[in-house]
């Protein structure tokens, strides 16, 4: 027998009878770790259950040869949380290994549509696997149930129309009802139908999720935004602001505050003027002939938040919030016809790899997310979570980042509380926070820089235009890119 090449076996390998007597030897050696019955690892060091975890799909046809995965491990493509992986087999024992267990059952042999899967088990087609999962199922013991519930299931499809759209559930259900006579599945099926065809709005059936529930209701929504917004809305419920009252401003004070509030909004989003340009614009009626549309952004906005009755306008109720929102941007984005003012998006958007809500979910989303907004108290929380909410969804074609501000602030100046202006020197700080939050629900950096911003909007002196000016410049606040620093005035106060 040729001797064993200890760097040619896999990280994780069963051992059979042609070189169980090598594999002893290396063991003793301490080349090899033994794992459980027959298993063993070259990997000498790392946890037992994470290696296994690892490598499990390599290793199900040692155990059960003509394995084929489904029922839940059949749409999770993943050990569950208790470490299942079930599968059908003529072998009938259930095979326990550090952080899994093979459940093997009987069942109907693999079908042409089932696929080859990693390790050289197969994979239950999409269909099969959704037909073998509306199969009911009980837990037993400390084991999970075989098979989905009837709640999963709801919110898998759901996922599935939000992220492929109708043609993908269409195309499920077509394949289901192909092979579930095969499968001896046809009562299966029939639920199946039903329930997709409830989803698309052509049938009618009681639902279990509540994302299933709102979308059979004509108010569906994106269940993985109303997670960020939770895990905000709790963040936000254990922040306990500082009070920054409004200083009572004379009415120039307040309009050279409003001015840079609508500069700086207007050039996160790209629409680049000088400050005397800007002046000129807002203060003076002077249209650049080569930029009219730019223009018009900023003197909308400006018209928006130098508006003390429009600002401190609060919706009384949903209906309420929706129609002040689409009026306000509606007002903004006045010049931008073809951008479709105060109407609500009609395609996907995107920023990066952020995807937005979709169109068909925007509504839906927006109520469940202002259910939120109803039990923050505190003025700096609301404006937060308010800025929050419509730049997440992202409701409109564009003009959404103005949109969200503009709405932030609105809670702030109808409680007498400062404003928060996102000068430039804070974009980067501004966007990276929403993007850590989007993309993986940290909340701390938006919280604390919002609470920062606020701090060095009350530090300015806004009496003087020309003073402010200099005040901004002399604190960085006109400074671009990464290295860029936003620093408090020497006379800043909490």
């Amino acid at each position: 027998m040729p001797e064993l090449s200890i760097d040619a076996l896999p990280e994780v390998f069963v051992s059979d009878t042609a070189i169980t007597k090598s594999v002893s030897e290396a063991v003793a050696r301490g080349d090899l770790r033994k794992l459980g019955s027959r298993l063993y690892t070259r990997n000498l060091e790392e946890d037992p259950e994470r290696l296994v975890r690892r490598n499990w799909y390599y290793l199900i046809t040692s155990y059960y040869p003509d394995a084929l995965i489904t029922d839940r491990t059949g749409l999770e493509n993943q050990p569950a949380a208790d470490g299942s992986v079930c599968l059908i087999s003529k072998k009938k024992r259930d095979t326990e290994l550090p952080g899994i267990i093979f459940r093997p059952r009987k069942g109907p042999k693999p079908l042409e549509s089932d696929r080859p899967f990693i390790g050289g088990a197969r994979l239950a087609s999409t269909a099969r696997a959704y037909l073998e999962n509306m199969r009911p199922a009980r837990a037993r013991g400390e084991r999970l149930a075989r098979t989905l519930s009837r709640r999963e299931i709801e919110e898998r499809l759901d996922m599935l129309l939000r992220q492929q759209g109708e043609d993908a559930l269409n195309r499920l259900r077509d394949e289901a009802r192909a092979i579930a006579p095969t499968l001896e599945l046809e009562g299966e099926f029939k639920g199946l139908d039903k329930l997709i065809g409830a989803l698309l709005g052509t049938r009618k059936t009681k639902a279990q999720s509540p994302v299933a529930k709102a979308r059979i209701a004509g108010a569906p929504f994106d269940p993985d935004r109303i997670t960020l917004f939770e895990t905000l809305f709790t963040a936000l419920r254990q922040t306990v602001p500082a009070d920054r009252s409004a200083p009572d401003r004379t009415v120039a004070a307040r309009s050279n505050l409003s001015f840079f509030e609508a500069y700086f909004s207007n050039f996160i989003e790209g629409t680049e003027f000088t400050v005397e340009e800007a002046e000129e614009i807002v203060f003076q009626g002077v249209i650049p002939q080569e930029r009219p549309d730019d223009a018009h952004d900023i003197l909308g906005t400006y018209r928006i938040v130098s508006d003390s009755a429009e600002m401190t306008k609060l919706p009384s109720d949903f209906d309420d919030f929706i129609s002040i929102l689409r009026r306000r941007h509606a007002v903004f984005m006045g010049a931008r016809q073809d951008k479709n003012p105060g109407i609500f998006k009609t395609k996907s958007n995107r920023a990066g790899n952020t995807i937005f809500v979709a169109p068909d979910l925007v509504n839906g989303t927006l109520e469940k997310g202002h259910e939120f907004l109803l039990g923050l108290g505190e003025p700096f929380q609301r404006a937060v979570f308010m800025m929050f909410l419509v730049s997440e969804v992202h409701p409109f074609a564009d003009g959404n980042g103005r949109a969200a501000r503009i709405m932030m602030n609105a809670e702030l100046v109808a409680e007498k509380q400062e404003r928060i202006i996102i000068p430039t020197a804070f974009r980067v700080d501004y966007l990276g926070a929403l993007k850590s939050i989007s993309q993986s629900g940290n909340t701390t950096p938006l919280i604390r820089m919002m609470d920062y911003a606020q701090r060095y909007t009350h530090a300015i002196n806004w009496n003087e235009l020309n003073g402010a000016h200099a005040m901004l410049n002399e604190t960085g606040a006109f400074t671009e890119g990464n290295d860029a620093r936003l620093r408090l005035p020497k006379t800043a106060v909490s």
